[in-house]
This record gives structure tokens, sequence and C-alpha cells, in this order.
């Protein structure tokens, strides 16, 4: 123990001694978090080197997904390299998804390649969903239970409101997968098929005994056009008969014209008072008018007795038929017309 203390290296001595703790520390960091991803690989003889690893930690690549996904790729019998597994993970893709989903393919005998598979997964698409579901059909509720409605409502050619609910049974398509749309446009579109083949229907019986003619002329009509997916079937869950939407409308007609024609009916009052105050306004006018007439007699006699046109016995005359005529009137009484109380007089003459 003493010699031990005692022993001092060389100065080649203290080089070796750093060299041999720097290549711990490297080992520690570099080596050390690998080592046994290097044994999983080589005990699954997937190849994949210790500088491979080295070189995916220093580029920021998890080895753990690389190492897995080529195990998984080289135990199903696929070709792929390191290189493709990593330069998909640095392109922002999932590796083992897409890995997964290419031996899914494999073995459903769907043609597939790594590249299509790629480019789905970095659209954003589930490439192993899109498998899955091209391997077992899956079944679209129309219209969807998420947007707040149960059933396609379509009123018939009688006026009678029918509800419908279908059930599309769909399969992914890979080569429109890319670009192709969505399941809400699968959905929008058997809708759209319900509600024209109800509307066209002469009678909502028609509906309700042959709900399957509504499938069959959806079918005919492509509605997978464009879109991801290939329609299989579409099968009529339910149809219900809701309310008569015709007589409703015929009353909502029926109550709009009651509306107009008391609109116009009122129109019509008001334009007859209207007109009412307009003759009694031009009564009052004619009156005045006789009133105006009437004080120029005065003076037309003034101006008769000043030309000596009119005499003294002619002025009293006429004062004597104006007496004798104002008689008659109040025996005639103020229930009787002008008319009558001058025929009475004229009966008495």
């Amino acid at each position: 123990m003493e010699g031990f203390l005692a022993w001092s290296p060389g100065p080649g001595g203290w080089a070796l001694l750093g060299a041999c703790i720097v290549v711990g520390v490297v080992f520690l960091f570099l080596i050390g978090p690998v080592f046994g991803l290097w044994i999983q690989a080589l005990a699954a003889r997937a190849g994949v080197g210790f500088r491979d690893l080295i070189g995916m930690r220093l580029r920021k690549v998890d080895p753990r997904t690389i190492v897995v996904s080529r195990i998984q790729a080289v135990r199903a019998g696929l070709d792929l390299t390191t290189e493709e597994l990593e330069s998909h993970y640095l392109a922002g893709g999932r590796p083992v998804n897409v890995v997964r989903a290419l031996i899914a393919a494999n073995r459903a005998n769907i043609a597939l390649t790594w590249k299509i598979a790629t480019a789905i997964d970095l659209a954003g698409r589930d490439i192993l969903d899109a498998v899955q579901t091209s391997v077992n059909p899956k079944v679209i509720d129309c219209p969807s239970p998420t947007g707040g409605k149960t059933t396609v409502d379509a009123v018939a050619k009688d006026g009678i409101q029918v509800k419908a609910k279908a059930r599309v049974t769909v399969r992914a398509n890979i080569d429109r997968l890319v670009g192709g749309a969505t399941e809400e446009t699968i959905i929008a579109r058997v809708g759209e098929g319900i509600v024209t083949t109800i509307g066209s229907s002469d009678s909502y019986k028609v509906v309700l005994e042959h709900p399957d003619h509504i499938s069959k002329r959806v079918l005919e009509k492509g509605l997978d056009a464009g879109t991801a997916f290939e329609i299989l079937s579409i099968d009529i869950a339910d149809v219900d008969v809701g309310e008569n939407v015709g007589a409703k409308l015929q009353a909502d007609q029926a109550e709009a014209d009651k509306r107009r024609f008391q609109a116009e009916a009122e129109k019509r009052r008001a334009m007859a008072m209207a007109r009412e105050q307009e003759m009694q306004a031009l009564v009052r006018e004619n009156r005045a008018q006789v009133v105006l007439a009437e004080a120029e007699v005065p003076k037309a006699m003034a101006e008769a007795f000043r030309l000596g046109h009119l005499g003294i016995m002619d002025y009293y005359r006429m004062r004597n038929i104006q007496a004798d005529t104002g008689m008659r009137n109040s025996i005639a009484g103020p229930a009787t017309g002008e008319g009558k109380g001058e025929g009475k007089g004229g009966g008495k003459g």
C-alpha cells in the first residue's frame, strides 16, 4: 500500500491516464446508451452498426425508433435500409407506423410501396389505419352522430316528411389516399343522395315499402369519386314518417294570404275614409261658395234699385214669396225634403 502511494507516473503515464479517461467518457455518453440497442439489433440480425447508432445520436435521431423499425422490417421480410428509416424520421414521419402498415399490406397482398407509404404518412394521414380499413372495411353512420342530427330528413312529393338513417360500408383506397376527400365528404354525398331520392318519390308510402330503392339509386351515382374510400354498400338502417310538411306549408300560405287580404282591405278602408273626408271638405267648400254667392244678392238688388230695374212693389212681392216659402218649410218640418215642401206649395197655388 505504501508502495502504491509512493508511485508517481511519468509524463507518458499521465498522458495515457488522460486518454483512458477521455475514452471512458466518450464510451459513457456515446456508446453506453446505444450499446443495448446494438446488442438487440445484432441478436435480431438487423444489421445496425455502432457507427450508425452513434451517428443517429449526433443527428438528433431517436436510435430506439430506428432500431425497432429496422428489426420489425427485417423480421417481416421487408427490404428497408437504416438510411431510409432515418431519412423518414428526419422528415417528420413516423417510421414505426409506416413499417407496421407495410407489414399489414404485405400480409393482405395489398400493393403498397415504401415511397407511397411515406408520402401518405408525411401528408398527415394515418397509413396504418388506412391499411387496416382496406383490409377490414369500416361502417360510417349517415348522418354522423357528432353532427347533432340523428336522421336525414326529406319531403316526398305528397308533402309528407320522411326521416331516414343510413349506414355506409367503405374500404380505404390506398391510391387515392393522398389528395382524396375524407369521411365527411362521403357522409355529405350520401345524405344528398337520400334527400334527392326521397324528394323525387311520388308518395312517402313508396319510400316505406321499398327503402332499398334509396340505396340502389345512391350507389348508382358513384359517390366515392375523388374520395379516399371505395363504397361497398349503403344500407338504410331506419325509415320513419315525420310531419305533414305540405299541409303545414299550405296552412302557412293561407295565413299569409289572409294577412295580405286584410292588409288590402285595410288599405281600401283607409282610402275610403280619406275620400269621405275629401268629399266633406268639398261640400264645405261648395257651401262657402254658396254663402259667398248669396252675399252678392243684396248687392245686386241695391244696384238694380239704383239703375231703376227693380221697383219697390217688385221688392215687396219677392219678400212675400220668401215668407210664404219659409212658412211652407216650417209646416213641412225638418224630416221632409225641400222638394216635398215645394210640391205642397205648388199644389196650394
